[in-house]
């Protein structure tokens, strides 16, 4: 068994289902995931640590127990097709594909959207697609989602997103002010439009930019 095996595990069972999340699902899909093949060649060795790491353009990749409640939230099931918002390395599109039938992740960073790409392809993450564009406007064309994850932190949840989800469709985001502490929300869409919201604590992310989100400095 390799060290990056035995630290998935570790991270596994110490960050993730000692914290409460239990589900069998979601704990395989983390062990199925190489998250030290997400990360810089220079961050590899912390790639397991309880924290999340810098990752290019000045973004970052989460914490794995801050994925595992989100994924847990959003009560991503098989058959399901989920919107992530802010796919970054990719890393949390290729946990959510062991579990949904398919992820489609939105990034505004050209960058980051080739090196996902090439990562998600090279890994065999073939029910994976990574858009580039806004992820404020959500992605229309794939519409409508019955899960979106949102890995960065808006003033409010961006109203294409609420038109993109599916009835009875779960979307976990964080809201709050830059640089600051800022709340997980899950909203949930009733059948009938209507909408239920759920404060799931404390965390902070990056910020949401773009046309619904915050201005770029």
């Amino acid at each position: 068994m390799s060290d990056f095996v035995k630290l998935r595990e570790h991270m596994v069972r110490r960050q993730i289902e000692a914290r409460g999340v239990a589900d069998p699902i979601i704990l395989d899909a983390f062990r199925k995931v190489p998250r030290e093949a997400f990360v810089d060649e220079g961050q590899r060795q912390s790639a397991y640590l309880d924290q999340p790491l810098p990752i290019k353009a000045g973004q970052t990749i989460s914490q794995p127990y801050i994925v595992a409640l989100m994924i847990e939230a959003a009560q991503i099931s098989p058959g399901d097709l989920v919107l992530e918002v802010g796919a970054g390395s990719g890393y949390a599109a290729a946990v959510m594909s062991r579990i949904a039938r398919a992820v489609i992740g939105i990034e505004r960073q050209h960058e980051l959207v080739g090196s996902a790409r090439e990562r998600l392809h090279r890994l065999g993450y073939d029910n994976v697609s990574v858009v580039e564009g806004d992820g404020t406007r959500g992605w229309p064309d794939e519409a409508p989602f019955d899960a979106i994850v949102a890995a960065a932190a808006g003033s409010h949840v961006p109203t294409p997103l609420i038109d993109q989800l599916a009835p009875g469709g779960r979307l976990v985001m964080p809201i709050g002010e830059p640089a600051d502490v800022q709340d997980l929300i899950k909203v949930v869409k009733r059948t009938d439009g209507s909408l239920v919201e759920e404060n799931l604590g404390c965390v902070r992310f990056v910020p949401l930019i773009g046309e619904g989100g915050w201005r770029e400095d």
